[in-house]
Formats: C-alpha cells, sequence, structure tokens
C-alpha cells in the first residue's frame, strides 16, 4: 500500500472539509476585494467555478433517481399501518410547513435585496408563470424518460416515488419470484445510490475550489457590499428555525397535550449533538435513547419512526430552501410569484422524501429548487453564482437544518406514541 503522509495534495484532502469550504469562501472574499475587476485574474478562475456548476449539475438527477427510490421502496408496506401512517402525514404536514415558514421569512426578510452582481456573467430569464392547474397536471410525466433526460425536477421527482411504492409493494409479495426479482431491482438502486454518494463526496472534494472561484468572482466585481447578502441570508434561515420550533412543534405538542417546555428541554441532547456532527444519520442512537429513557415513547413505535425520519422528514432543510431561493431571486431581479412560491413547495415536500441522507443533501435539494422555478444554474450566470455564494457558507446553515430535521423525528416519534396510548407519563414528567 502506497503511503501518502506528505505533500500538499494529502495535507488537502485529509483536513477538514467544512473548513476548507469556509477558508475558500474568505480567502475568496479577501482576494477579489484586494484585486478589484482584475480581469485576468477572473478569466483565469472563471472555468473552474463552471466546472463546479456543471459537476453539480451532472448528478442532480442521477442523485434524485436513486436516492428516491430507494427511500420510497424501503418503507415495507406491511408496516405501513397506523403507525406508518400516521408518521408519514406528521412528517408531510410539518414539511409543509417548514417550506411556507422559510418562503414567507425570506419574502419578509428580502435577504439579498439590493445587491446587484455584476451582469456581465449572464442574467437568468424569467419563465411565463403557469397557472396552479399546469402547475398540478406538470407534475405527472408523459414519458418519465424524456422527463429525466430534461432535467425536469417535478416529473421525475413524481415517478420514482410511484416506482419506489410499487417496488417496494413487489418487494412485500407473497409470491417468491416476484419478491426476489424486486429485492434484485431494490439491490441494483441501492447499488447505484452508493455510486452516487461517492460521486458527491468526489465533488464535495472540489467545493472549496469551486466556492473560491465563485466568491473571488463575486468580490472582484461587486466589493465589500456583498457581505451584507451573507449574513441577511444567514439570520433568514436561523430566524425561520426559531419559527417552526415555535410555531409548529410548540403548538402541536399543546394540541396533544403535551407540555412544550418539557419538550424542549429533553430534546436539547438530539438537537445539539446534530447540530455539531450535521449529521441525522449519526444521531439516530441518540435520538432513540431520549425517546426511550427522556420521553417515555417504546421501541415500536421510534424503532419505526425515527428511520423514516432520517429518509422523509428534513423540515429545516425545507425552510433552507424556502430563504435560499428568495435570496437567490432577489439577487437575480426575478420576483417569484405565487405560482413559482407553490412550485416550491412542492418540489421541496416532494425533494424531501429519500435525499436527507446524501452527503450535501441541502445543496442538492436548493439545485432542483431553482431549476424547478427557471432560474437555471448555468455555468457563468448570475443564479451559479449567487448559487456559490450559498454554498460559502452552507456549512453554517447545515448545523441549523440539520438540527431542526432530527427535532422534527423527535416531534413526530413523540405524537404518534401518544396518539397510540403508548407514551410512558411517568417518564415523560419524570
Amino acid at each position: 500500500m502506497i503511503q501518502q503522509k506528505n505533500g500538499v495534495l494529502s495535507f488537502y484532502f485529509q483536513s477538514n472539509l467544512l473548513l476548507r469550504i469556509f477558508l475558500g469562501l474568505v480567502l475568496g472574499a479577501i482576494c477579489g476585494i484586494v484585486f478589484q475587476n482584475a480581469s485576468g485574474a477572473i478569466e483565469f478562475l472563471k472555468p473552474f467555478g463552471d466546472l463546479f456548476v456543471r459537476l453539480l449539475k451532472m448528478i442532480m438527477v442521477p442523485v434524485i433517481v436513486c436516492t428516491l427510490i430507494v427511500g420510497t421502496s424501503s418503507i415495507s408496506p406491511s408496516h405501513l399501518g397506523k403507525v406508518g401512517v400516521k408518521i408519514i402525514l406528521f412528517y408531510m404536514f410539518t414539511s409543509l410547513f417548514s417550506i411556507i415558514i422559510g418562503l414567507s421569512v425570506g419574502s419578509v426578510l428580502s435577504p439579498g435585496l439590493g445587491l446587484e452582481l455584476a451582469q456581465g456573467a449572464g442574467v437568468a430569464k424569467e419563465a411565463n408563470a403557469p397557472t396552479l392547474v399546469e402547475i398540478l397536471l406538470a407534475i405527472i410525466p408523459t414519458n418519465p424518460f424524456e422527463s429525466i433526460a430534461k432535467g425536469d425536477v417535478l416529473p421525475t421527482i413524481c415517478f420514482c416515488i410511484f416506482f419506489g411504492i410499487a417496488l417496494a409493494f413487489s418487494r412485500d409479495s407473497k409470491k417468491e419470484e416476484i419478491s426476489r426479482a424486486a429485492d434484485t431491482v431494490f439491490a441494483f438502486f441501492e447499488g447505484m445510490s452508493d455510486v452516487m454518494f461517492r460521486i458527491v463526496g468526489w465533488i464535495m472534494q472540489y467545493t472549496p475550489i469551486g466556492v473560491f472561484a465563485l466568491i473571488f468572482i463575486v468580490f472582484s466585481k461587486n466589493g465589500a457590499q456583498a457581505f451584507g447578502p451573507l449574513l441577511s441570508v444567514t439570520v433568514s434561515v436561523y430566524v425561520g428555525l426559531v419559527l417552526q420550533v415555535v410555531l409548529v412543534y410548540c403548538v402541536i405538542c399543546l394540541i396533544f397535550k403535551l407540555s412544550p417546555i418539557i419538550f424542549l428541554k429533553k430534546v436539547r441532547k438530539p438537537m445539539i449533538t446534530a447540530f455539531v456532527t450535521r449529521s441525522s444519520g449519526a444521531t439516530i442512537p441518540v435520538s432513540m435513547e431520549t425517546l426511550e429513557k427522556d420521553m417515555g415513547v417504546p421501541r415500536s413505535i421510534f424503532g419505526f419512526t425515527i428511520p423514516v425520519g432520517a429518509t422523509l422528514n428534513m423540515d429545516g432543510t425545507t425552510i433552507y430552501l424556502g430563504v435560499c431561493a428568495i435570496f437567490i431571486a432577489n439577487i437575480v431581479g426575478v420576483p417569484l410569484d405565487f405560482s413559482a412560491q407553490l412550485t416550491i413547495v412542492l418540489t421541496a415536500v416532494l425533494a424531501s422524501i429519500g435525499t436527507a441522507g446524501v452527503p450535501g443533501a441541502g445543496a442538492i435539494m436548493l439545485l432542483m429548487v431553482l431549476e424547478s422555478v427557471g432560474l437555471k444554474v448555468e455555468a457563468g450566470s448570475v443564479v451559479a453564482v449567487a448559487y456559490g455564494m450559498i454554498l460559502g457558507i452552507d456549512a453554517i446553515l447545515d448545523m441549523g437544518r440539520t438540527s431542526m430535521n432530527v427535532v422534527g423525528d423527535v416531534a413526530g416519534s413523540l405524537v404518534v406514541g401518544k396518539m397510540e396510548g403508548k407514551l410512558d407519563e411517568k417518564v415523560w414528567q419524570s
């Protein structure tokens, strides 16, 4: 085995990725301010930023297809009894409210408003706004393979969900030959998902370079005024996360006669763990321990609801999507009307199924959302530059959204336990 203990490349790959991305943002901003309107440097770095955008677009559709099919087909129909239906409805309900909160906070606080990026990189065009009926009908693809080939996000998501559910029923079939064949199909897509994870991991290693190039261009052309919008979008996301806790989770606790104060006190451990690790999967053992020992929810409930939540529930991410979509639309100067915001709601809720376990899931989902409303992330466009600005602070935003995803998982498990009459009140009150 070849040992690579020294050298620039080994140091680069062995150092913390989040730190590298943040340094890419900071160094890009500093160098851009120092070298104002440096056309030679901009021309040299532009291909590096364009390459990053093309890499992300390359994996967007394969990630949608593989992760959605695996995510939906992982839920056995035999388990979709009362508990399954209730927890899925809970997750969909809270995800719907979270994206509405994200869009509302974005509309009120208007992050990015007033920042006009240099237009030389290209401007996104505003598509004609479709009607509500057209949006709903367009979700159903007439040719799913054409939708996949064109990168039409909503029809692709819809087909993959149908495919995944049908595959789940086939895997659960009592006919051995059907079940065996379905398991083979599932194994194929599961293997494909693993391959996609690996490719995403490689692309994430390039992210610091891509972010540096995109941010350098932003600050070289626009100067220090670009700092304000980055701070505003961060504040907006965290305001949305706080509102999600207060207006959704605490209100739900009150509806089911559960003390919001007790809930907030006992959910701190998984919430902080998720905030630090930025991983819903890594927080699963902590969430389960908290539900069983601190909240009194039986294993028969959280053994199903927590893994499903790690796949389906992304409340924090959908808030992030709403705020960031408004942020990018403000920068580009393309207002999002009601139909566009409805499209974002549908895309965010549907795309949340299956993508939670993907490294960089938030960035990939944001790419889907922007594409669905006609804000094309094309290499060299203003949309791509604004998208790169978001990725530069993605680690800071990801800490909050991952934490909120986990809080939603715990809240759903607690509520279903209460509804099923299996909550140990003595443990809950202790």
